[in-house]
């Protein structure tokens, strides 16, 4: 029986993800939020369970669907927020958006407008982490690379998986496999939808854990980052998930029926976990209505410090084209 506690708060990391998200949608279209926005609602029990199987010296890399992660890793929810809202304050000074949060403290190297983008991003991170764990004698930190479907089709992804088995790199390739890419569904733009058999070709060891249960996700995350950080080499976890909206706010979703997404509601990780809860003999809604609470205040306090924040003055417009020095 898995702990109660760690239950609960698996729940509450959810429930704030959900929320926030939830939030920046309808920030959005006020117009608070300007830009790509891609929400993570439906998909929170991966990024959730991925991150208890990471310690805080290793390294994530996100895709642009990355505000659940970001929350996951223990970034704040203002400077997330104050980061979309375009402010200064932002983990990013305002100048990445939703689809560049970057915060050095917790390792997170941020999102990446680019499908794959993060893929050779993560290598050279985890060859570096190599390199100077052979130095000290020690065990490597373990590089976390988020991607979806979708990258598994671009080429550097190939590229990617050669080198990194190639020289036996401590990457954990965490594919998020939503079935549907930007907007294509998986059977008409992968000839093999078995993503995980594609590790096969490089000698990866894989495995595929159902991405809509958070206990499933941080047993396989578990797994994965041990078979990593022991010096085996990278490992390709696939979670198979579903995002409940479009694609990015801009999105008309033409490319699924509507009761396919109500279907996959059914198996909402949050009511899941839920249930979860309750089976093992004790009620959760009144931890779930304190932590609607708890959440409805974090999430309030982070409006306030991205409305309250600055704009970056007009000149410093060309500041960080090049590399300032320190005095």
């Amino acid at each position: 029986m898995t702990d109660r506690h760690h239950l609960l708060d698996l729940l509450r990391q959810m429930l704030l993800i959900r929320r926030f998200e939830e939030k920046c949608a309808e920030l959005y279209t006020k117009q608070k939020i300007r830009g790509f926005l891609h929400l993570y609602i439906g998909e929170e029990a991966v990024g959730v369970g991925v991150m208890q199987a990471l310690r805080s010296e290793d390294a994530i890399v996100s895709t642009y669907r990355e505000h659940g992660h970001a929350l996951a890793r223990g970034m704040s929810p203002g400077s997330i927020m104050a980061e979309m809202f375009g402010k200064q304050e932002g983990c990013s000074r305002g100048r990445g958006g939703s689809m560049h949060l970057f915060d050095r403290k917790t390792r997170f190297y941020g999102g990446n407008a680019v499908v794959g983008g993060g893929l050779p991003v993560a290598v050279g991170l985890a060859l570096a982490d190599k390199l100077l764990a052979d130095k000290m004698g020690t065990q490597p930190n373990v590089t976390c690379c988020f991607f979806g479907d979708g990258a598994v089709a671009e080429g550097e992804f190939h590229e990617c998986m050669n080198l990194a088995a190639l020289w036996r790199l401590p990457v954990l390739f965490l594919c998020e496999n939503n079935r549907y890419a930007m907007g294509t569904r998986l059977d008409v733009s992968h000839s093999m939808t078995e993503l995980s058999k594609k590790a096969a070709a490089y000698c990866v060891p894989a495995a595929v854990v159902d991405g809509m249960d958070v206990l499933a996700v941080e047993d396989g995350a578990k797994t994965a980052a041990e078979s990593v950080r022991s010096g085996q080499g990278p490992y390709f976890l696939e979670c198979r998930t579903y995002r409940f909206r479009a694609h990015s706010m801009y999105d008309p979703e033409l490319y699924r029926d509507k009761a396919e997404v109500e279907e996959w509601k059914t198996r909402d990780p949050i009511a899941a976990l839920m249930r979860r809860i309750e089976a093992d003999g004790s009620k959760a809604d009144s931890n779930v209505a304190e932590f609607e609470c708890q959440v409805a205040k974090e999430i309030d306090e982070s409006i306030a410090f991205a409305e309250t924040g600055t704009w970056e003055p007009v000149v410093d417009l060309l500041r960080f084209v090049y590399s300032e020095q320190p005095a």
